[in-house]
């Protein structure tokens, strides 16, 4: 038995060297090194299936192949990995780049019903959910069904926030305002209430709910020492989000923040906005 542990500890070892190289961007020795780590975890001594599921999934979205088959391939590794271990990191991740592939191929249902079956009630965690309930907001503002839109990137937003990804949280937090500011309503429903009160429709059609102007400031507030750290850059749409917030909901406050830094900003938009 100890030989048989200290083979499957190389082997998991192994495993985790070859996705630090794949991290590292060094994909094709990342490949090289998969057929190894492939035919081991299949072997009687260092049998491993979920290993093999993880490392078939990358070799799908790695080596050149028929997209039919690549799309067979992480079916199986996500069907394989529900078995293993349904909620874990690992399903998920199988899920979003099973989701991720319908997408691409303009499988929009597909994609979406793939991320269904990412949730806190299945035991996923929360870094996972976030990441999918941001792409499935973005798929449903391509098919201009808002109202969903809105609450999945407002669950996101939380969801990332709280797993400290903090890029994907900005993201998050900059679509859904951008959405928000179609339209801003004082009775309307705060996004807390929509997302806890959110049930099924009885049938398909596109919705949309005028945004909150406590969920703006809410979400303006969390955005401005972000975005302020640093102004620089010819492309700064964050910042005519931010001027467009504070016009809408007529807070002085904000535009006085950015044109402190009005001298470091290059985007000249931002600048021509603040100047006028």
């Amino acid at each position: 038995m100890a030989a048989e542990d200290s083979s499957k500890s190389r082997l998991q070892d192994d495993f985790l060297e070859f996705r630090q190289t794949i991290l590292r961007g060094d994909v094709t020795t990342a490949i090289n090194d998969s057929v190894s780590i492939l035919e081991r975890s299949r072997t009687k001594r260092e049998r491993d299936p979920a290993i093999e599921a993880m490392i078939r999934m990358e070799r799908a979205l790695h080596v050149p192949n028929e997209p039919s088959l690549v799309g067979a391939e992480l079916r199986w590794c996500a069907d394989r990995m529900n078995a293993l271990s349904s909620g874990s990191a690992s399903h998920g991740v199988c899920l979003l780049n099973l989701a991720a592939w319908h997408r691409n191929r303009g499988e929009t249902m597909m994609s979406l019903a793939t991320h269904s079956g990412i949730s806190l009630s299945k035991g996923h965690p929360i870094e996972i959910i976030g990441l999918s309930r941001l792409e499935v907001a973005r798929m449903l503002v391509g098919l201009d069904d808002l109202d969903p839109a809105m609450r999945h990137l407002w669950s996101a937003r939380e969801y990332l926030t709280k797993s400290g990804m903090s890029p994907e949280a900005l993201s998050a937090s900059l679509e859904w305002l951008d959405l928000a500011l179609d339209e801003i309503v004082s009775d309307s429903p705060r996004m807390s209430v929509r997302v806890t009160e959110a049930t099924p429709r009885s049938k398909p059609g596109n919705t949309w709910i005028p945004a909150n102007p406590e969920d703006i400031r809410e979400v303006v507030e969390s955005l401005m020492p972000i975005l302020l750290a640093d102004v620089s850059g010819d492309e700064r749409n964050d910042l005519g989000l931010i001027l467009d917030a504070a016009e809408a909901l007529g807070e002085d406050s904000w535009l006085e923040k950015i044109s402190e830094r009005v001298s470091e900003i290059q985007d000249s938009s931002v600048v021509a906005a603040l100047q006028s």
